[in-house]
């Protein structure tokens, strides 16, 4: 998946990955939802599964993975699928060149004349406190470990466009709906920082469509990136997808129209329920679309390490 300016495109991806990705078991789901105390959201399986030592190392202008790459990647696919059932059915392998401790796994839905591209990123890179090192890494491979924690992040993101070339997908053009996050700078020198409001439209977002008191963080249903809405989902199987999808459709229509209203609205000030711009749209949004999120629960706990982490219960 290699990403320019509002651009996916589909540069490799696998016979061997896709063959087994398509005759998944359509099983029950064993593994139990978590977010850690820094809002990653990770599944914890039943049973250990190893990550073997990967290159670090890789060309952005190649865009195709190597064969040691692809060969451990499959040995990971491998052990993954039957601990995982539901969360990878009807997905396809993409690679992305700039993010090979990433891989990713996508499927094309379409709701009216709308398309949407549902994308699952899992996520490799060995956090000391979930894993156990079976083999040190040096400068130029990863380390071996072994952990029950997978990490995801799984987004619907609404697209421009799909751009076909020979009847094969060659790109994902997203639909930019925000025209900047970023709203300025601070520090000098070599300690300036960039100031986004990614975060902060997150929150608007999210808490425009969920009832009033309602927690839910660190999870929150519809996601400021790329530019645009995208929908945050924690069930992951296709029959979840296919439920979930509509609820994004329907706030896309609702805030596209408003979209400039809210972005100057959150320009010089973090995200409060008493934004005006924000009540004003609150008192709009159907009672029956706020009943979506009444059964979530997220409950806060210690680890064994006395970390913060929370559960996720739908």
């Amino acid at each position: 998946m290699e990403q320019i300016t509002n651009e996916i495109k589909l540069s490799y991806t696998d016979k061997e990955i896709n063959a087994r990705l398509k005759n998944l078991d359509c099983k029950n789901s064993t593994f139990r939802r978590h977010f850690n105390q820094t809002e990653e959201f990770f599944l914890d399986l039943e049973e250990d599964f190893i990550i073997p030592s990967l290159p670090i190392h890789h060309d952005v202008r190649q865009p195709r993975p190597s064969p040691e790459y692809l060969k451990s990647l499959q040995q990971i696919i491998e052990q993954i699928l039957p601990l995982t059932p539901g969360v990878f059915n009807e997905l396809t392998y993409l690679f992305d060149p700039r993010e090979i401790m990433k891989p990713c796994f996508f499927k094309l839905y379409k709701i009216d004349q709308a398309s949407y591209l549902y994308l699952v990123q899992m996520d490799l890179i060995y956090r000391s406190r979930e894993a156990q090192v079976l083999e040190r890494g040096n400068n130029d491979f990863t380390a071996r470990y072994s952990s029950r924690h997978l990490f995801l992040e799984t987004l619907f993101i609404p697209l421009e466009r799909v751009l076909v070339e020979d009847d094969k997908i060659r790109s994902f053009v997203l639909k930019q709906m925000i025209s900047s996050t970023w709203v300025g700078e601070v520090g000098r020198g070599y300690f300036v920082q960039g100031i986004w409001i990614d975060n902060e439209l997150t929150r608007f977002f999210s808490k425009l469509f969920l009832p009033e008191g309602k927690r839910t963080y660190p999870f929150y249903p519809y996601v400021c990136k790329y530019r645009t809405i995208c929908q945050n989902l924690i069930r992951l199987n296709p029959e979840a997808r296919k439920l979930h999808l509509p609820y994004l459709h329907r706030a896309i229509k609702f805030l596209s129209p408003v979209m400039n209203r809210i972005e100057q609205s959150m320009r010089d000030t973090s995200f409060s329920e008493d934004n005006a711009t924000y009540k004003e749209l609150k008192k709009q949004v159907p009672a029956n679309w706020l009943e979506t999120w009444n059964n979530l629960k997220i409950d806060v706990y210690l680890n064994q390490q006395d970390m913060k982490e929370f559960s996720v219960e739908d």
